[in-house]
């Protein structure tokens, strides 16, 4: 391993490179492959959001990390029309380059190390392992507050969560914020998933009833790539906590880590429409319900998947065997084993493929 190299030294193997074969398999396919795997968007990016970035386009100077005054009043604005959530101002908002690297960043930025426990999710997103490890903190995978062992410094949730699409309960959530209250940690909450919920509604942990009234001891994480098909933008921000959001705000003024300002722009335009959100939650609707009958007639058992872009599917092998057989019918699906032990015997099939291929993928297994 080169010298320069040491800190990926610490990381599990990128888990898509684990998928070439499966791949290979399904793109042999001779009708080509439905990919079902990534949870990348692929419809269009909404007009609006294109129109501001053009109309921002000549941006000679520097943007500002804190974010223009004007996009920090739309975070506000959408956090309050949308998740009811009161009282926030400027100093409780960040803008960031897509919440990947927030969550990729986040124990580094907070100035946590080995000394430091990181709670997270037992079936989860694989970046948060990553965080974690990159500042060499512990961790400790876990899905109830009374089962923490440690004094935690952060704690990870996710609702509706990726992979499985599980909406966690109000009262688990209040039991979360008041835990990470009494351990003096910090609760952040990823809600990039927020605006898909279809069996059930999700809830933001800075909900007034849920957390208070008060945002001490929490962050929130939104993603626009989900939300507004800006995944190419890397457009997000964080609210919650005031001390945490001013803290991370100093380390990234010093680091550089500014959202440019045409993607500001346009985030600005996005939070303040939602007509497209509304269209593209119909689009994914619309999927999940093909892809839900389909799944259920070939002989699988979908849990959870409550919410989100995926549907958490299993019948009862290991999730390499069901990885094997879709892609011998050309289709691509992630392993569950991606996101943790507990995942080892279900598959994630993501919406977010085109209307033909998930049309087609349907298809074929109904003639499975």
């Amino acid at each position: 391993m080169s010298r320069w190299a040491r800190a990926s030294a610490n990381l599990p193997v990128f888990p898509w490179d684990t998928l070439a074969q499966a791949k290979a398999t399904a793109v042999a396919h001779p009708d080509g492959v439905a990919d079902l795997s990534v949870g990348t968007p692929v419809d269009q990016t909404p007009e609006l959001a294109r129109r501001a970035l053009e109309a921002a386009s000549n941006a000679p100077g520097y943007p500002t990390t804190w974010g223009t005054p004007a996009l920090r009043a739309a975070i506000v604005g959408y956090l309050r029309d949308r998740w009811s959530i009161r009282g926030l101002g400027d100093q409780h908002v960040l803008p960031v380059i897509g919440t990947k690297e927030l969550v990729a960043g986040l124990p580094l930025q907070l100035g946590l190390g080995t000394e430091d426990l990181v709670v997270i999710p037992s079936t989860a997103y694989p970046t948060y392992d990553v965080g974690a490890r990159l500042a060499g903190c512990r961790i400790q995978l876990c899905d109830d507050p009374d089962a923490v062992a440690g004094r935690p410094s952060l704690i990870w949730i996710n609702s509706p969560a990726n992979p499985h699409g599980l909406i966690a309960a109000e009262p688990l959530l209040k039991r979360w914020i008041e835990f990470a209250r009494d351990q003096g940690a910090l609760l952040a909450s990823d809600e990039c998933y927020g605006e898909f919920g279809w069996d059930a509604e999700p809830a933001s942990v800075l909900r007034p009833d849920l957390c208070e009234g008060t945002p001490e001891n929490l962050l929130v994480l939104h993603s626009m790539s989900k939300r507004s098909n800006l995944a190419g933008y890397r457009a997000g921000f964080v609210a919650g906590d005031p001390d945490a959001v001013d803290g991370l705000l100093a380390v990234r003024k010093h680091a550089g880590l500014m959202v440019p300002a045409p993607v500001q722009a346009a985030m600005t335009a996005v939070l303040g429409d939602q007509t497209h959100v509304d269209e593209q939650r119909a689009r994914y609707l619309r999927r999940r319900a093909l892809l839900l009958d389909a799944l259920i007639g070939a002989g699988f058992r979908i849990d959870h998947s409550e919410g989100s872009l995926y549907l958490w599917a299993t019948r009862g092998e290991g999730c390499r065997v069901t990885v094997d057989w879709f892609a011998e019918r050309g289709i691509l699906v992630a392993p569950g084993d991606f996101y943790g032990p507990a995942g080892e015997q279900h598959v994630r099939i993501a919406l977010t493929a085109t209307d033909e291929q998930v049309a087609a993928a349907a298809e074929r297994l109904v003639s499975a």
